[in-house]
């Protein structure tokens, strides 16, 4: 590990049954609504990313060509839920469909001006939701068997309880060392470095 590493540990959760569900209501008083961003747009779907993942240090995708991102928001399957509050983009859920009835909830999350107001846990809730019934609106999937994710230490510190309150089960711990990248924000400087 050089001084530039950190250490990182990662956390994969699941549910095996729509029953271990536990959804949280709306907030009281926010005029919220998740819409399915049914046109494939790389533009809105980076403009997510970037807002929702600049700070906690999210980079993986920031990389992408617009092609990567048009054939990741096509794959059968995939879904982006997003939140708004009074019409604007709070945050949003990006699930993907796998084999076997597996749906992975790749992304979740708000951004940084929409956290601390109760709306991240009923964006999860609706998010799992879209993740059980998948089927439903996409007829050439199998039914959702599983439904999972991963975060880890550098997400947003009420990440963890906020799955585990919406019913995920911990199956497995990994810790390993990322190189140490300042946090890029929706465009660079957005957020002052950690």
């Amino acid at each position: 590990m050089s001084s530039s590493d950190i250490t990182v540990t990662t956390w994969s959760l699941e549910q095996t049954s729509p029953s271990d569900l536990r959804p949280v209501a709306a907030p009281e008083g926010v005029d919220l609504r998740i819409v399915r961003a049914e046109v494939p747009s790389p533009e809105f779907s980076r403009f997510l990313y970037a807002s929702v993942g600049g700070d906690i240090k999210w980079i993986d995708r920031l990389g992408w060509t617009y092609a990567q991102w048009q054939e990741q928001l096509a794959r059968p399957g995939a879904e982006t839920w997003v939140a708004y509050e009074k019409g604007t983009p709070a945050g949003y859920v990006e699930l993907d469909a796998q084999d076997d009835g597996v749906v992975e909830i790749v992304y979740f999350g708000l951004i940084p001006a929409f956290r601390g107001r109760r709306i991240g846990g009923h964006l999860l809730s609706y998010g799992i939701a879209r993740a059980w019934d998948l089927a439903e609106r996409q007829p050439e999937r199998p039914e959702t068997k599983r439904v999972w994710l991963h975060t880890c230490s550098l997400d947003g510190e009420h990440a963890m309880a906020n799955y585990e309150r919406r019913g995920f089960r911990l199956f497995r711990t990994e810790t390993g060392t990322e190189p140490d990248v300042p946090t890029p924000g929706p465009w660079p400087g957005a957020f002052p470095s950690a």
